[in-house]
């Protein structure tokens, strides 16, 4: 329920249409003058204001400029005298949302306040959506204190608002559209459009009409003329995701497009220029690819004019945690429920797992575990054989054939030995993850170390 506030000195006029607005179910509040009309608007939370133009002491222009510095979202809608439109023009070009002239129609002010209304609320629907995108991709969603990270976000901050191409290396499953939407958002372009495309996902022909477009006719079934990707991003940021697989032909016109900022739609004549910022990503190696006569050597130099590389998650061990804490939020809020913990056990043996498939690998793990378990905890039973298994393998089974005699003593301590060994070279020397993956005591391992003389 909308809350309007109606300021007219003229009683029968404010009591008409507190009245009438009351009827349709608003929340009314009416002030006789316009220093009233200001107190209530500062002490009450409103969606419209609706005022006259001509009043004694503060009149509708002060109330509309008082309205635009202290709440600049709320619309103000202007009554006036026939005869007076002038001024009520004039009020418009300074920020009110429209004038109603007396004699009015109802019909005509309802029609008014609810236009005024839905403004209103798509506006600031729109600005919260801004700064939801705008704080997601505030590293939001890229999780990490490592060493490694911290130099990756510095970086970001220094290159957010620069013009210069960024080319975006990493394994799969690192983060790399997560990198690119975060300078985007971080930068001058961010109230301008984010458009990205998977180069590798498309047939050659496709690719080349998605991100150039084409003219009606130049091909079998382009019955209309579209526009490209390059269009819609104009004054944005494109995301040329795995520019690795661009064929040769496209990767002639993506050179154009870098070098000259103008690009023609497939089966057309005419130059269109376009201010994009280009962001590439790769999960193979560029200068390899120009080496092995796959890439252009031209293209991969105009693209990395600032190179950069996210690290895969097995080289920041030390963000696993951060980031198995950030998607159990993430996926125990999404199911409206409590949010679970790992048991030692289990947060040992992931972060001891060498995470092939990088971040994307561990928020699917998680996003199964909280799906699946039954209670607060998620313990090793909850998570993928591959990831319990590769962990720390236990040592194979020594074949014992019945004619054979075995020193059991020295077999145990070679097992004891190669557990041990293990152990350490997936917890990456960390004697206290190490002991978690045995399920012994600190002490005990220490004491079982130097048994083996294995302790550094």
């Amino acid at each position: 329920m909308a809350t309007i506030l109606i300021i007219d000195d003229e009683a029968s006029m404010r009591e008409f249409l507190e009245i009438m607005l009351r009827r349709e179910g608003y929340d009314v509040l009416a002030a006789a003058n316009g220093e009233a009309g200001l107190r209530l608007l500062s002490q009450d939370s409103v969606d419209l204001v609706i005022t006259d133009m001509r009043m004694q002491e503060v009149n509708g222009m002060q109330v509309l400029a008082t309205v635009k510095q202290e709440t600049p979202l709320t619309p103000v809608i202007l009554i006036t005298a026939f005869g007076s439109t002038k001024e009520a023009v004039q009020a418009v070009k300074q920020g009110a949302f429209d004038y109603i002239t007396k004699p009015f129609q109802i019909d005509e002010v309802k029609l008014t306040i609810a236009k005024a209304l839905e403004t209103r609320r798509l506006t600031a629907e729109n600005l919260y959506l801004k700064r939801e995108l705008q704080q997601k991709y505030r590293f939001g969603n890229l999780v990490g204190r490592s060493p490694q990270m911290s130099q990756l976000f510095q970086l970001i901050d220094k290159i957010a608002d620069s013009r210069s191409t960024v080319l975006i290396q990493g394994e799969s499953g690192t983060g790399k559209e997560l990198v690119a939407r975060a300078m985007h958002y971080r930068g001058s372009r961010r109230d301008r459009p984010f458009l990205t495309v998977n180069c590798g996902a498309l047939p050659e022909q496709l690719l080349e009409s998605e991100l150039f477009g084409h003219q009606r006719g130049a091909f079998t079934g382009a019955e209309k003329t579209k526009e490209g990707l390059f269009e819609v991003a104009d004054g944005g940021t494109f995301l040329l995701d795995e520019i690795g697989e661009t064929p040769l032909a496209i990767q002639v016109k993506l050179l154009r497009v870098l070098q000259d900022k103008e690009f023609k739609r497939l089966g057309g004549t005419k130059d269109i220029r376009v201010d994009v910022r280009i962001i590439a990503a790769s999960n193979r190696n560029l200068a390899d690819a120009v080496a092995a006569g796959r890439f252009r050597e031209d293209l991969f130099y105009r693209l990395n004019v600032i190179p950069l590389v996210v690290p895969p998650l097995r080289e920041r061990r030390g963000d696993i945690a951060l980031l198995l804490d950030h998607f159990l939020e993430k996926y125990c809020q999404e199911l409206g429920q409590p949010k679970c913990r790992l048991t030692p056990e289990a947060l040992a043996c992931l972060e001891a797992y060498a995470w092939p498939g990088n971040v994307r690998e561990l928020e699917n793990i998680v996003a199964r575990a909280v799906t699946f378990q039954g209670g607060e905890t998620i313990g090793l039973e909850s998570l993928p054989e591959e990831v319990t298994h590769r962990a720390a393998a236990p040592p194979p089974a020594i074949p014992l054939a019945s004619s054979s005699e075995v020193d059991l003593d020295a077999e145990l301590n070679r097992l004891e030995r190669q557990y041990l060994e293990q152990a350490l070279s997936a917890a990456s020397g960390r004697k206290t993850l190490a002991a978690k993956l045995l399920r012994v005591s600190f002490r005990s391992l220490r004491y079982r170390l130097k048994k083996h003389r294995l302790e550094t």
